[in-house]
C-alpha cells in the first residue's frame, strides 16, 4: 500500500465529486434560462437527470465486482473532464438543448458512478478512526464544490455575459474552465490517490448476484417499510418543487413575475450566499441533534426545513429589489433547508441500521433521488398555469404530506444523540 496523508487527496476528491452533481443539477437550469428554454421544459428534462442517483444501487455491484475502486474513481474523472468539453461544444450548435441534455445525461450517469467508487476507496484507503475524522472534511470540500458550481461559476458566466455580449460563448468558456480544472483534478488523483492492500480483485469479498438480491429483499423487509418509503419520498415533497423554480424565478423579468436579477446576481445572492447558510444550517443540525437526539428536535427541524419557504412566496408578492434583502431572504430560506435536512439524513442513517448497512443507505438515497426526480418534472408546467405568487402559495400547502408522513414514523429514543 503506498502512503498517502490523507490531507492530499480526501479534500480535492470530494471537491469533485460535488461538481458534476451541481452542473447536471443546478448549473444547468440556469445556463437554460439563459438561453429562453421555458420552465416547464427545464424542469421536466433537467429532472430526469435525477434518474442515474436513483438508480445507481443497481449497478453498484458492478464496481464491487470489476477493476478497483481506484481504478474506476480515476477513470470516471476523466470522463466527465470529457463530458464538460462536450457540452461546452455543443452548446454554439443548432439543438443546444438536445445535444448538451443528452451528454449531462452521460455526464449523471459517470457522476453517479463515480460516488459509488469514490465513497468505497474511502473506507477502503483509510482506517475506521481516519474515517471518522475526516467525515467533516469531506462534506466540507463537498459543500465548497456547492459553492464553486452555484457561486463562483454562475457569477463569471454572468460577467462574461456582460464583456463579450453573448450568452452562448459566455457558458462555452465556463464549461471549458471546468473541464480543464476536472481533468487537471483527475491526473492529480492518479498521482496521490494512494493503493490499498485491501483495493485488489482478487482480494476482496465480491458481491454475488444472489447475495445482491438477498441486500434488496433484507431491505424491503424492514419494519413498517411502507411508511419509510412514504417518508423518503415525500419528505422533500415541497422542496423539490420549488428547487427547480428558484433561479428561474431569481432570473425572470418583472412582466413574467420575477425578480430580473442579472447571472451574476443570482451567483452572489444564491450560489454563494445561500450555501454559506445552507452549510451552517447543516453543521448546526448536527450538533442539536448530537446533543438532544432526533426524536426529541424531529418537528422543530421538520419546521425549519418547511416555514422558511414562504419567503419565496413572499418575494413573489413584494418583488424586492435590494440584491442585499433578496440575499437575506434566500440565506433564511437555506439556513432552515440545512436545519432540515439534518433530520432526513439522520432519518436514512436509522433505517440503514443493521447488516449491509452501506447498501441499505446507497437504496435510501435512491428513493431520495426518487422523491426529487418525480415532484421536479410537473414544477415548471404548474408554475406555468399557477404563476409564482400562487405556485409558491401551492408549496406551502405542498408540505402537508411531509408533516403527514413524519407524524408516522418511528424513531427510537436518544437515537443520534452523544452519549
Amino acid at each position: 500500500m503506498t502512503v498517502r496523508s490523507p490531507w492530499a487527496w480526501v479534500p480535492t476528491l470530494y471537491f469533485a465529486q460535488g461538481i458534476p452533481y451541481v452542473v447536471v443539477m443546478t448549473l444547468s437550469v440556469i445556463m437554460y434560462k439563459n438561453f429562453g428554454i421555458s420552465n416547464a421544459d427545464i424542469a421536466l428534462y433537467t429532472s430526469w437527470l435525477y434518474l442515474p442517483w436513483v438508480i445507481k444501487p443497481l449497478w453498484s455491484p458492478l464496481v464491487e465486482m470489476v477493476g478497483t475502486k481506484r481504478g474506476w474513481t480515476v477513470v470516471l474523472q476523466f470522463v466527465v473532464g470529457a463530458a464538460l468539453a462536450l457540452v461546452a461544444l455543443t452548446i454554439p450548435g443548432p439543438m443546444v438543448f438536445r445535444m448538451t441534455l443528452a451528454v449531462l445525461w452521460l455526464m449523471a450517469f459517470a457522476s453517479a458512478s463515480h460516488d459509488i467508487a469514490a465513497d468505497g476507496f474511502y473506507m477502503l484507503a483509510l482506517e475506521t478512526h481516519q474515517q471518522a475524522a475526516f467525515v467533516g472534511v469531506r462534506s466540507t470540500f463537498y459543500r465548497f464544490a456547492n459553492i464553486a458550481g452555484q457561486g463562483v461559476l454562475v457569477y463569471l458566466a454572468g460577467l462574461l455575459q456582460e464583456r463579450l455580449g453573448d450568452m452562448k460563448t459566455a457558458w462555452v468558456i465556463v464549461f471549458f474552465v471546468l473541464c480543464g480544472l476536472f481533468l487537471a483534478a483527475a491526473v492529480w488523483h492518479q498521482f496521490m490517490l494512494p493503493r490499498p492492500a485491501g483495493d485488489r480483485r482478487a482480494e476482496q469479498g465480491r458481491m454475488t448476484p444472489a447475495e445482491f438480491l438477498r441486500i434488496f429483499k433484507l431491505f424491503f423487509a424492514k419494519p413498517r417499510i411502507l411508511v419509510v418509503l412514504g417518508f423518503l419520498l415525500l419528505y422533500r415533497f415541497p422542496e423539490a418543487q420549488l428547487l427547480k423554480l428558484a433561479t428561474p424565478f431569481l432570473l425572470d423579468d418583472a412582466n413574467a413575475g420575477g425578480l430580473a436579477l442579472h447571472t451574476k446576481d443570482v451567483g452572489i445572492a444564491y450560489g454563494t450566499v445561500g450555501l454559506i447558510a445552507l452549510t451552517l444550517g447543516g453543521l448546526l443540525g448536527g450538533w442539536i441533534v448530537s446533543r438532544m437526539g432526533l426524536k426529541r428536535v424531529l418537528w422543530p427541524l421538520i419546521f425549519a426545513m418547511h416555514v422558511p419557504n414562504a419567503v419565496f412566496l413572499a418575494m413573489a408578492w413584494f418583488k424586492p429589489a435590494s440584491l442585499v434583502l433578496i440575499s437575506a431572504a434566500l440565506a433564511v430560506e437555506q439556513f432552515g433547508y440545512g436545519l432540515g435536512f439534518t433530520a432526513y439524513m439522520m432519518y436514512m442513517i436509522l433505517v440503514s441500521q443493521g447488516e449491509h448497512k452501506t447498501a441499505h443507505y446507497a437504496i435510501c438515497t435512491g428513493f431520495m433521488a426518487l422523491g426529487m426526480m418525480l415532484p421536479g418534472m410537473w414544477s415548471g408546467w404548474l408554475q406555468q398555469q399557477l404563476g409564482y405568487t400562487a405556485f409558491f402559495g401551492w408549496v406551502l400547502v405542498a408540505t402537508i404530506p411531509s408533516f403527514a408522513m413524519a407524524a408516522l414514523i418511528r424513531i427510537p429514543e436518544g437515537f443520534g444523540r452523544k452519549e
